[in-house]
């Protein structure tokens, strides 16, 4: 019975989030939403440092007005969940990240930054609730994901991926589309996203993605960029790696 007196008689409205807290914690969310999307916008990702900026800042607020919804009405004898209004916000901003999924052929692009946009607005809501450390330590999780096994994956992936664009000029279609699939069948290249342009009267452009996946990928793609190069068929061919 005293414990349960004692709990009673704790003034909650002291416990409420005040002004400088308040300002803490959005400017500690904007700092995360402005690391993550720094890098974001610096690698050319469809969503960058201002939308990462707004999605911390959004969740963020949305967690701080949780906390005072609670405390305000806690005292009349209330009990709202402070974490109903945050469960929404991780529901609701799948449909920002859905926003940045690109289908390009049989590639699907900004997977990545769709979960980094609903990972930054999960850290807003832990910064939002009070807990920098957890936000800080996610925020920088979230930079060794993007940035150090990035380059890690690009090592362990050279050797058996390799996906260039190609660009080839020519006169005669069917004898040049003739020699391209020959060509990708001899060394074991996958074809995708071809389109056909009209550059001339008689100069037509062929486009394509060459997938040249398994071993010694890199020495596959010079072969076949080296004898697509050598036809007689092809006026020009141009080649780059295709970004995944």
């Amino acid at each position: 019975m005293m414990l349960t007196a004692a709990v009673e008689t704790v003034d909650v409205s002291a416990l409420a989030v005040g002004p400088v807290e308040i300002i803490l914690r959005i400017l500690c969310a904007m700092l995360i939403g402005a690391i993550i999307g720094t890098e974001r916008e610096f690698t050319h990702r469809p969503a960058g440092m201002r939308t990462h900026m707004l999605v911390a800042l959004g969740a963020c607020v949305v967690m701080v007005t949780s906390q005072m919804i609670f405390h305000q009405y806690r005292i009349y004898g209330a009990t709202p969940d402070p974490a109903r209004l945050s469960a929404q916000v991780i529901t609701g901003v799948g449909f920002l990240g859905a926003g940045t999924i690109m289908r390009e052929g049989p590639s699907i692009k900004g997977l990545t930054t769709a979960a980094s946009i609903w990972a930054v607005a999960c850290l807003g809501i832990a910064v939002g609730a009070g807990y920098y450390v957890l936000g800080l330590t996610g925020a920088a999780g979230m930079m060794i994901t993007l940035v150090l096994f990035e380059w890690l994956q690009k090592k362990l992936m050279r050797s058996r991926y390799a996906q260039h664009m190609f660009s080839v000029d020519c006169h005669d279609i069917a004898a040049t589309l003739e020699r391209i699939n020959a060509l990708a069948a001899q060394y074991d290249a996958t074809l995708t996203a071809m389109q056909v342009n009209q550059q001339g009267d008689d100069v037509f452009e062929i486009s394509f993605k060459a997938d040249f996946s398994g071993r010694h990928s890199d020495e596959r793609m010079q072969d076949f960029f080296a004898a697509l190069s050598g036809d007689p068929h092809t006026d020009t061919v141009k080649t780059g790696r295709s970004r995944v």
